[in-house]
């Protein structure tokens, strides 16, 4: 993902939209690139923030910009194992397939 894409993936990160794929490239390249590590302060701010203001709430942007990046750092790695397991039932099941073909045909 280039700076242009993560700037135009800002708003679906901030509303929790992203899929897996736009995700995961989306924290790679924040966590390489200091400009739109920033950029991304600025909208959250503007968006988040703006929010917490109009309801007079307290708001610390960067304890609920942790937060939030926390939870779709959890949200990716459930995505791993899940995908992880489902990989090795289809190897197990494929195993299973070919002993069961083997022992019927010879």
């Amino acid at each position: 993902m280039n700076c242009k894409e993560f700037e135009k993936n800002i708003p679906g990160f901030i509303e929790g939209k992203l899929n897996y794929t736009d995700l995961k490239e989306f924290v790679d390249h924040r966590a390489r690139c200091a400009a739109c590590r920033e950029e991304l302060d600025i909208q959250f701010l503007v968006m988040e923030g703006m929010h917490h203001l109009e309801n007079g709430d307290n708001f610390d942007l960067q304890r609920e910009l942790d937060r939030r990046l926390s939870g779709e750092l959890k949200r990716l790695e459930r995505h791993r194992r899940v995908l992880s397991i489902w990989v090795f039932l289809g190897i197990v099941i494929t195993v299973a397939m070919i002993i069961i073909l083997l022992w019927v045909f010879l």
